[in-house]
């Protein structure tokens, strides 16, 4: 098999069919997680979601992994109103919930708070999230008056590894992918590294001074897209 003209490092686990359309490109893709999300199964958070699924409320969703935390403590599909973020975020909860009932969707938290906040109507949200959530979203709503009850509903943990191999570029899903992965490892300045959102594109920049390329959405295939236009130009 040819040796790859680029190689990258993905920080979350890819579905091969990405990585194969990368091959096709002559770039070569190697997978290594950097966090572990864990469920919270808890009595108290089981009693909490087993309520709210029976209460016509108004839900946010930002990662796939609280959809696949809550979906998990369901005995039924509740009559919610959904907001959520794109990608597999959104797909997740069009799987269990159905389409129907999502009111409206975001590239980002922001947007997404902005969305909701344009609803006169809502003046409370439960956002299902992890413990390490970001400020943008409760704090947007928060300024329109609109409450909003939080329910930790998984938890991130950093795995980090000391990486060997040099890439010419690392891709980056999250600010504690970010955190977990600069712990253990120091770049070149010549590595491009890709983020979803300005968040982690921030987070990025607080521990070195490379080429930052910003994905404004939260999709996987999206960013593997962004990466493979990248190279393909150069």
């Amino acid at each position: 098999m040819p040796q790859s003209k680029v190689n990258i490092l993905c920080t979350r686990a890819l579905d091969m069919q990405l990585v194969q359309k990368a091959a096709h490109k002559n770039i070569g893709i190697d997978v290594t997680t950097f966090i572990e999300t864990i469920p919270v199964r808890t009595e108290e958070v089981a009693t909490l979601v087993q309520q709210y699924s029976l209460q016509n409320i108004v839900v946010v969703f930002t990662s796939m992994s609280a959809v696949e935390a809550v979906i998990m403590q369901l005995n039924i599909k509740p009559n919610w109103q959904i907001f959520c973020m794109g990608g597999v975020t959104k797909d997740l909860v069009i799987d269990f919930f159905g389409n129907a009932a999502i009111i409206g969707t975001a590239r980002n938290a922001t947007v997404l708070a902005e969305k909701i906040a344009s609803h006169e109507h809502i003046k409370k949200v439960v956002f299902f999230c992890g413990e390490q959530r970001l400020d943008d979203l409760p704090e947007l709503l928060h300024h329109h008056q609109i409450e909003v009850v939080e329910t930790v509903v998984y938890m991130t943990l950093q795995t980090p590894q000391l990486i060997e191999k040099n890439y010419d570029a690392v891709i980056f899903f999250s600010p504690s992918a970010v955190h977990s992965f600069f712990s253990m490892n120091t770049i070149p300045i010549t590595v491009v590294l890709f983020a979803i959102g300005k968040t982690t594109a921030a987070t990025i920049q607080t521990y070195c001074t490379n080429k930052v390329v910003i994905s404004e959405w939260p999709g996987r295939e999206q960013m593997i897209d962004l990466a493979i236009q990248y190279f393909t130009q150069q």
